[in-house]
């Protein structure tokens, strides 16, 4: 009697407890919160499966099963009600306290995922009654249970799906989410702004000031980004979170970039051809790409660290790396690749060597940056340049004393003065041996020699500027033998002498020493004589003094000298000595030899012309000692022309010109 009574309470609260099913499934299609409707059948699904563990029934074994349910669902009312404390808190505005927002979404993740578990483990219990129940088939109370707990399995997977539902658009995680996205938004834009892109010999000493102060990302900004973008990817929602630093840092940096003058990037190969502003154009090239490295980027990537070092490497990099293209790293190595494309001529070595000693400064700043995967376009491109520049450079230095070799058919010059092959040699030696280039070079040939597997050694570089001076003397001789006039050849070797030996002094000088420049000091005064013997000596034995002449005899004699004078002295007057000491002492010769005994004559002239009563004209005489002296001083004087200083310029601005034609010429053929 006492286990039929019993039967019919627990037959009671079960009623009870669909009752209350269908109320409030009623009541969640009129209104109210769901999660308030949630927390009210888990009170009625509790009062529900109690009494069953209460009854003294012969399934007692269903017991234990309906005791480890009701603890379940004990924990999963107790999370419920945190979820709706937490989702009341998240109402707020992330600004507000950042950090205390993103403890309170790490918390409503956490009871979600406690929420679902539990569930899960109510569910399998409730699963093992039902299954219990099941088999009881003598109980003709068992049918009402069992659609009870089916009630309770629906409670149960409702309050499983609240968690997909909170992460889905609209659900109480996904809006907080939502919040604290718009949260990294708002404080990455009031914090971003242009960096002064200034000198960095000026302000290298400021460096970190002006991090801290230009960009205003100081440690509590960055441990604000770090957390919002810990919990951003702790969700599944890093990749939005980058786009928009990148969005945001990228445009900072393309602000940052409008303080310089990048429109030289863009020249075009047939551009540069054209024209004559590429040193300044690669000087820019090399201040800017330093600055952009050395202090735009070397801050975009400290901060990348910093903000995503809790996500890992490959999230941090691949926003820096996005950020490098938006600083147009890519645009300051297409503009080198155009350097290194244009033609070859020994400026473009120059240019090579320049932009090597850039690169290579930037080595290790290169490695530091340009990590991972997300960075490897940039480091095969840089990659490519520095193979393009190294093999260009080599290749022009080592061909350039067969370049000289192939100019000995060309001509010399009709004046007789420094061929401009020879000085712009010798100038573009010295330029090579400075410390501007030299250790560059160097650097150069020893990467250009391993590349092919052989051998450096510290004396390749000199061996090569001996080989082009050795080839330019070649030159010189092979170009004294084809003046028709024999004195020419004096004349231009005279002068070529001289230039060698005025390298004294000079880094080529220094290195070819001493005995090469005292030999070139003799030559010089060998052929200075040759040339004053064969041209002008024969001068003097027209004005030969004798005392039985007479004043007409003088007359004639001078009138012979002056003629035979003015004969030379127009072959002459063509001809240029540019040194100022060589070209003084030639003329000093000339008045010494010349002068005195011209004096003489004129003298004796006049003293026959007072004693002699035809008196023969003296106006008859061209010179006098001094007129003639100073038409003597007034030879191979350079070439004077209106606007001096302009016209050297372009001269040397053509002889450059030519003078790389040339060279250039000669490259394609190698």
């Amino acid at each position: 009697m006492e286990s039929k009574d019993n039967i019919e309470a627990v037959r009671k609260f079960l009623n009870s407890s669909l009752e209350t099913s269908k109320t409030i499934s009623s009541a969640l299609d009129e209104s109210g919160s769901r999660l308030k409707l949630l927390n009210q059948r888990f009170l009625s699904m509790q009062a529900s499966l109690r009494p069953i563990s209460m009854q003294n029934l012969p399934f007692s074994d269903v017991e234990h099963g309906l005791d480890s349910v009701l603890c379940s669902v004990s924990a999963v009312h107790k999370v419920f009600q945190c979820v709706n404390q937490l989702e009341h808190s998240l109402s707020a505005d992330a600004s507000s306290d950042l950090f205390t927002y993103v403890s309170n979404t790490k918390k409503l993740e956490e009871a979600l995922k406690l929420l679902t578990d539990n569930c899960k483990l109510a569910t399998s219990w409730l699963k093992s009654v039902f299954e219990f129940l099941q088999n009881k088939t003598t109980i003709s109370t068992n049918e009402v249970y069992l659609l009870n707990i089916k009630k309770s399995f629906r409670i149960l997977q409702e309050l499983q799906a609240i968690e997909d539902d909170a992460r889905l658009e609209g659900g109480i995680l996904s809006i907080a989410l939502d919040k604290l996205e718009i949260a990294f938004h708002k404080l990455l834009m009031e914090n971003s702004m242009p960096l002064p892109l200034v000198s960095l010999t000026s302000q290298i000493d400021q460096q970190n000031n002006v991090t801290e102060q230009g960009l205003k990302f100081p440690s509590s900004l960055t441990a604000k980004l770090q957390v919002i973008a810990e919990r951003l990817n702790a969700n599944n929602r890093l990749d939005k979170c980058q786009t928009m630093y990148v969005e945001v840092r990228g445009t900072n940096a393309r602000r940052s970039l409008k303080t310089l003058d990048l429109s030289y990037l863009e020249t075009s190969t047939s551009e540069f051809e054209v024209s004559h502003g590429m040193e300044n154009c690669i000087d820019q090239w090399g201040n800017h790409l330093e600055l952009v490295v050395k202090k735009l980027l070397e801050v975009e990537y400290t901060l990348c660290t910093n903000v995503f070092e809790k996500t890992g490497s490959k999230a941090w990099i691949s926003c820096f790396a996005k950020i490098a293209i938006e600083s147009r790293i890519f645009s300051f190595i297409k503009f080198g690749k155009v350097v290194t494309e244009k033609k070859n001529d020994p400026f473009k070595l120059l240019n090579l060597l320049s932009m090597f000693k850039v690169l290579n400064g930037l080595r290790l700043k290169f490695n530091q940056l340009f990590r991972g995967e997300a960075c490897e376009e940039i480091r095969i491109v840089t990659k490519d340049l520095i193979t393009k520049v190294v093999n260009g450079a080599s290749e022009i230095f080592l061909q350039l004393s067969e370049q000289v070799k192939l100019q000995r058919p060309t001509c010399p010059p009709s004046d007789g003065t420094v061929p401009k092959l020879v000085s712009f040699v010798t100038d573009y030696c010295n330029k090579l041996l400075s410390d501007e280039y030299k250790p560059h070079l160097n650097k150069v040939l020893e990467i250009y020699l391993s590349w092919k597997n052989e051998l450096y050694e510290e004396g390749i570089f000199v061996t090569q500027i001996y080989s082009i001076i050795r080839e330019v003397a070649v030159n010189l001789d092979n170009w004294s033998k084809a003046y028709e006039d024999i004195n020419m050849s004096y004349f231009f070797m005279m002068n070529n002498h001289c230039h060698f030996y005025n390298l004294k002094g000079t880094l080529v000088g220094i290195m070819m020493g001493d005995s090469w420049l005292k030999a070139h000091d003799q030559y010089k005064e060998y052929y200075a004589t040759l040339y004053l013997k064969n041209t002008w000596v024969n001068l003097q034995n027209i004005l030969v003094v004798s005392s039985s002449m007479t004043c007409q005899d003088l007359a004639k004699r001078i009138n012979a000298f002056i003629l035979a004078f003015d004969e030379r002295y127009k072959k002459q007057c063509n001809l240029i000595i540019y040194d100022e000491i060589l070209r003084e002492s030639v003329c000093k010769h000339l008045v010494e030899g010349i002068i005195p005994i011209y004096k003489v004559y004129l003298k004796n002239y006049i003293l026959a012309l007072e004693s002699d009563d035809a008196m023969v004209d003296n106006k008859s005489i061209k010179y006098t000692s001094q007129s003639l002296e100073n038409r003597i001083w007034s030879l191979f004087q350079p070439k004077l022309r209106k606007h001096g200083d302009s016209i050297k310029h372009k001269d040397l601005i053509s002889k450059i010109k030519e003078v790389s034609h040339q060279f250039r010429l000669t490259l394609v053929g190698l």
